[in-house]
């Protein structure tokens, strides 16, 4: 099996648990913290070593602590950081986490402590990849590795989250498989029902898979004209933080392992139910045998069905 490339943002997280996210002018009190990482491209990546898949990671951290000690916990959990860019200037991007007793989460971050050149890419031509994931938060570089792919016809995924005004238009046309959460699928296509907003995007890129997370109520998919949705694992969660990330690395581990888009789609609700259920950041991280174990139980959530042709 060839290794998945993981393109974009690596995040130092300070996380402040509180009984309640609080509402504007309101003073918290914290219950926990603790200081962890995350990032879209950086989660998955760890997501896809730990379910056992090849994964690498490009992205970019300083040369400070955080960035040291991030890529210590990424080597240690089996990621290929050797495409990772320790830039002098700046320091390693970092986020405020604020976390409920019910495991929802704001978060506050800071993407504009690094560089956002994507020269500093390695210069590999993709040999041996089954798969390219790109984030939407280094958009320079993930438009050079989705051209990369392109020309190699590598299957791509591209975790549309927040920020795709300027250039969503570009990096959307490059993925064969889009997978919006919710914000990023508003600031893309605007307000109104998740069904009518996928098919307005497809609609410049009729071949690809445009899809939404939908946190508890799972994730709809337009695939070959289909509306599918499929509904989320019913289990108890600590923390949603990286849920969206570990599902996207998980659907494009299922990828590459020859599973259809919506059996992958499905085999990612399991790992992101079993991450939000764990919380403790990438700690939490499912392996294999969980997510086949919650599969098997399968008769305790719904099948995927078809919403709309």
């Amino acid at each position: 099996m060839g290794r998945i490339v993981c393109v974009g943002n690596l995040v130092h997280d300070e996380v402040f648990r509180v009984g309640e996210l609080p509402a504007s002018g309101i003073k918290t009190g914290v219950i926990d913290y603790e200081t962890r990482f995350g990032g879209p491209a950086a989660t998955a990546a760890v997501a896809i070593a730990r379910l056992g898949g090849h994964a690498a990671y490009w992205g970019r951290v300083g040369q400070d602590d955080a960035g040291r000690d991030a890529l210590r916990q990424m080597r240690e959990c089996g990621v290929d950081c050797s495409g990772v860019a320790q830039l002098p200037a700046g320091r390693t991007l970092r986020a405020i986490v604020l976390v409920d007793a019910r495991g929802e989460r704001s978060i506050v971050s800071d993407r504009r402590s690094l560089a956002t050149d994507p020269s500093v890419l390695p210069d590999d031509p993709l040999d041996d990849t089954a798969a390219v994931l790109v984030d939407s938060r280094w958009p320079a570089a993930a438009e050079v590795v989705l051209d990369r792919a392109g020309r190699r016809h590598i299957p791509t995924v591209f975790d549309a989250d927040g920020g795709l005004a300027a250039d969503g238009e570009r990096l959307l046309a490059k993925a064969g498989h889009v997978v919006f959460s919710s914000e990023g699928l508003r600031d893309y296509a605007g307000d109104g029902p998740a069904e009518h907003l996928l098919r307005r995007c497809a609609r410049a890129a009729p071949d690809h898979i445009f899809a939404v997370t939908l946190g508890a109520e799972g994730s709809l998919w337009l695939v070959d004209g289909d509306l599918v949705h499929v509904p989320a694992f019913r289990i108890p969660m600590a923390d949603t933080t990286g849920c969206g990330d570990v599902f996207h690395g998980a659907y494009a581990l299922a990828l590459s392992e020859g599973m259809a888009p919506i059996a992958a789609a499905r085999f990612a609700a399991a790992a992101a139910a079993i991450k939000g259920a764990r919380g403790r950041g990438w700690d939490g991280m499912p392996d294999r045998a969980a997510v086949l174990g919650l599969l098997a139980e399968g008769e305790q959530t719904p099948a995927a069905e078809v919403v709309r042709a």
